[in-house]
């Protein structure tokens, strides 16, 4: 598919965003090992997360959406979950391969977890190695790649350090300790999002935060309440429209109902500060989460450095970020981010390629990019997602300042995660 995006000058327009989709993947499973009906509301209903609610259909879960888009899944319990009769499909999802990793870990049955060739290409052995420490069976291609096989059950707890700050790496080791009967702790290095914490305790399970360590005390396999879970707008998602008001001339744009936990604002504060007009509003919380409204407007930005523990709050955005920075006085640079190398695609050499057919000046560090800014990005050119969703929307947002507008290509990635996002930019 091709999506074709036209330079615009004025946006003035109220948006809401898909349902967060770390927040969906989550809820889906934790409702999955429950006792007894959850309803979920907000649900992303993009491919990525319909991977985990088939899965999780094969594993002996009914999960039905009524007349009102809400998700009613009648929870098994832990032990509730049945041997799957066919290999269990992730698509694309790495959060979907990761986290059942560790929860069919603790399974006493086998299954295989396989994605199509992008995420069969991307690294599995940082939640190998610590599933592995709790004697799960798993078996993987050379280097750790899946396909993966698990023979799942007997887990010994554990006490990980963690050598990156991911989410995705200690929710998998959490999911798995649900079914030792010891204490599991995991140790960040930074503190990544929180979400699986969060709607672990919400189920009623023994979990506490010191910094950046999680200690889980499962006490032999418990039992997980049902949960009611109303899903925020995702503020990944809602990065690309916040972008679109900030370089788009004489624009102004409301994103209602945006989720705001902590642990996933790290955009707003680099928007902060590169001087974006931007103002949160009316927030609150819903099902343990924060949530608020955020305001936009056209703005001069300027240059900034992101690293250090700023990178795990602002990760999925960074691409975005670059685009920015070619609009912002200065040179912004970003290090620290080496984990960009290995999602959907090489996100470092996708996002440099394609902004410099436009025009960008960029130059690729191994964990980041330094971006000459306040460049005219040229346009009426064609540009590649590369099968990557957050690429894909990134260039279509340069789109809309890029002279006589740009045509996106094998931009149908953009479904995995933002299903709308082609009506929305083109009804801005």
């Amino acid at each position: 598919m091709k999506l074709q995006v036209e330079n615009k000058t004025r946006i003035d327009t109220k948006v809401s965003v898909p349902g967060d989709k770390s927040i969906s993947h989550r809820s889906l499973m934790l409702a999955g090992i429950a006792n007894g009906q959850s309803r979920i509301s907000g649900l992303l209903e993009g491919e990525d997360c319909f991977s985990t609610l088939k899965i999780m259909k094969k594993l002996g879960v009914d999960i039905t959406r009524d007349n009102s888009g809400t998700y009613l899944v009648e929870g098994k319990g832990l032990n509730g979950l049945k041997e799957p009769t066919d290999i269990l499909d992730c698509g694309n999802s790495g959060t979907t391969m990761r986290l059942l990793s560790g929860l069919l870990a603790g399974r006493p049955f086998y299954s295989v977890l396989s994605g199509d060739s992008s995420l069969n290409s991307r690294p599995m052995d940082r939640i190998i190695t610590p599933l592995t420490k709790m004697r799960a069976q798993i078996w993987s291609r050379q280097e750790g790649l899946a396909p993966l096989s698990i023979k799942g059950g007997n887990l010994t707890s554990i006490n990980y350090d963690s050598p990156v700050a991911s989410a995705q790496v200690k929710s998998s080791i959490l999911l798995a300790g649900l079914s030792t009967k010891g204490i599991t702790y995991v140790n960040e290095p930074a503190q990544s999002r929180d979400h699986t914490e969060k709607m672990l305790k919400a189920a009623g399970v023994d979990i506490q935060i010191d910094g950046n360590t999680i200690k889980l005390n499962s006490s032999g396999q418990p039992e997980l309440k049902p949960l009611d879970i109303k899903i925020p707008g995702d503020i990944s998602s809602a990065a690309f429209i916040i972008a679109a008001g900030l370089i788009t001339k004489n624009s102004k744009i409301l994103i209602k109902d945006v989720g705001v936990n902590q642990t996933r604002t790290g955009i707003l504060d680099a928007l902060e500060i590169m001087g974006a007009d931007l103002t949160i509003k009316n927030k609150r919380t819903s099902s343990g989460e924060p949530l608020a409204d955020i305001q936009v407007q056209s703005s001069k930005l300027k240059a900034v450095e992101i690293s250090g523990e700023l990178v795990p709050r602002l990760i999925d955005e960074i691409p975005l970020l670059a685009l920015l920075a070619t609009q912002a006085d200065g040179v912004t640079v970003i290090k620290d981010a080496a984990e960009l190398r290995v999602k959907e695609t090489d996100r470092i050499k996708a996002i440099s390629s394609e902004l410099r057919k436009l025009g960008a000046e960029i130059e690729e560090y191994p964990d980041g990019m330094k971006i000459k800014g306040n460049t005219q990005l040229k346009g009426g050119i064609e540009v590649d997602s590369f099968g990557d969703h957050r690429i894909g929307m990134t260039m279509a947002i340069a789109g809309l300042v890029a002279e006589n507008g740009i045509t996106v290509n094998n931009s149908e990635s953009i479904n995995i995660s933002f299903p709308d996002f082609e009506k929305l930019i083109n009804n801005l």
